[in-house]
């Protein structure tokens, strides 16, 4: 019988080591939306794990689809888009746009930081935008010890998908938290008021200091400038590895640890009678498929006129008591969303 032989490099390619810190890179989950237009908030409004930090004008922002573009090539089929609908000019001094995730320090470990055998961070990612820039600032912000670091890239190129990667030093100082709270900031800048101007790029790890945080404007135009971001990788070291593509059921597990939303699919949790009282005292439970971050909060709605009598929330499940004067022929929970993000 013929035996077949795999290539060695088809392991190496698709072996999943994690080395990747950030979740979702590739922006391909997207539970709350995958569009949100007039958004001028500081919020998770698309894709999961990123937040919007968007206090200057106004922007549609959305998960967009790829269909061709070297970031396509190399095999990534959604990004995150942000298209500027208005601008403020110039902006208030305390206002910022930034788009950054936020890192639990329990998964920080591996960088040692604080320590004699502290390692450097990678961090690579495609960017594409409607206009050229140089000097564009992404920072590294340590909030257990209140340090930051940046780094800069320039768009060489309009309307191009452009692979960049920075290098940050490793920090000595002040180790990360080891526990579920965030630890570490990546954020990226696209505008920001006086306040976080008129100092110098912090190439060495430092105290934390707004005037730092961004030398360069962007300066997008409203209702004809874009920015645009996907493949994010955060790793050990001092060389980018090619991107950690994971299975989707593995991604949205990892994001489904700090957000859940039942309303996709159109789940319910049917409530049922717990005691004698069957006419009116109903009750349910739901057990997560992942352990959240946290003890959640949650949205929903509630049928039939129910009233909630109480609720419990862990980061392993959900249970509810509800009372209704008639239960009709459904009783249920629906539009459920459980958030327990940094």
């Amino acid at each position: 019988m013929a035996i077949t032989t795999l290539p060695t490099r088809a392991f190496t390619q698709q072996g999943i080591n994690f080395r990747n810190l950030i979740i979702n890179g590739d922006m391909s989950i997207a539970q709350r939306s995958t569009s949100t237009s007039s958004y001028g908030s500081v919020a998770y409004s698309t894709v999961d794990r990123f937040k919007t930090v968007f206090e200057v004008g106004t922007y549609t922002v959305s998960q967009e689809s790829l269909s061709s573009g070297e970031a396509y090539n190399n095999g990534f089929r959604k990004a995150f888009k942000a298209l500027v609908t208005s601008t403020a000019s110039p902006p208030s001094a305390g206002s910022q746009t930034t788009f950054e995730q936020r890192i639990e320090g329990q998964n920080l470990q591996i960088f040692k930081k604080g320590t004699t055998n502290a390692e450097p961070f990678t961090l690579s990612f495609w960017v594409k935008s409607s206009k050229t820039g140089s000097n564009l600032q992404v920072n590294l912000r340590d909030s257990d010890n209140t340090r930051q670091v940046g780094g800069t890239y320039n768009i060489s190129t309009a309307d191009t998908w452009e692979k960049k990667i920075i290098n940050f030093p490793a920090d000595t100082t002040g180790a990360f938290n080891n526990d579920n709270g965030t630890s570490l900031t990546i954020e990226w800048w696209l505008d920001g008021g006086s306040n976080y101007s008129g100092g110098a790029v912090p190439t060495a790890w430092e105290a934390s200091s707004n005037a730092d945080r961004n030398v360069t404007n962007f300066d997008l135009a409203g209702g004809t400038d874009s920015w645009h971001i996907t493949g994010v990788q955060l790793e050990v070291g001092t060389s980018a590895s090619d991107f950690e593509f994971l299975p989707v059921d593995i991604n949205k597990n990892r994001c489904d640890r700090y957000y859940k939303n039942f309303d996709e699919n159109s789940f319910r949790l049917y409530t049922t009678s717990l005691d004698g009282n069957t006419s009116d005292r109903l009750g349910g439970t739901l057990g997560f498929t992942t352990e959240m971050r946290t003890s959640p909060s949650v949205t929903k709605t509630v049928s039939n006129s129910q009233s909630v009598e109480s609720q419990q929330l862990s980061p392993s499940g959900y249970s509810i008591f509800t009372s209704v004067s008639n239960r009709g022929g459904t009783t249920h929970i629906d539009e459920m969303k459980f958030d327990a993000e940094l």
